[in-house]
């Protein structure tokens, strides 16, 4: 089934539960992924990859407002976004664990031996083989880990 149909499904079953917090997270991913297709001009044409990436942003938009709601001492705010999160979440594929992600990290450190370990082109093939199953930031902290490492 595709995703996005999917999606459409669960705001059906959302609004026939009066699930007020979920109609309102599920309204606004479609809203995204509706705003992706005309953007990218493809009218109901979006591959699951894509509509994975327009979630995976805005999984990490709420992140960052988990975070500055918790910073500006704002807890309530804060706990609506994670529950906003939750949400969205359950339609992001498998997430890689740190383990998978170091032996992706390796494995691409090893195949460019003959180059220069350059950070951002390493952290770039290694989002490119991941496709949305890490998180930035957890790659981020593991290509520079790995870099570190084999300067030594």
């Amino acid at each position: 089934m595709n995703l996005k149909k999917k999606i459409e499904g669960d705001l059906t079953r959302a609004l026939k539960d009066k699930n007020p917090t979920a109609i309102s997270s599920l309204r606004f991913l479609l809203s995204a992924i509706h705003n992706e297709e005309i953007a990218k001009k493809k009218r109901d044409k979006l591959t699951d990859e894509e509509i994975s990436k327009v979630i995976f942003s805005l999984v990490k938009k709420h992140n960052d407002s988990i975070e500055a709601f918790q910073k500006g001492s704002r807890q309530d705010l804060a706990e609506k976004e994670k529950s906003e999160r939750q949400i969205i979440e359950k339609y992001l594929p498998k997430q890689l664990g740190e383990e998978a992600i170091n032996k992706i990290v390796q494995d691409i450190i090893d195949k460019n031996r003959d180059q220069p370990l350059v950070f951002g082109r390493i952290m770039g093939l290694v989002m490119k083989e991941t496709k949305g199953q890490a998180d930035g930031r957890v790659v981020n902290e593991i290509v520079k880990k790995s870099i570190e490492e084999q300067d030594k």
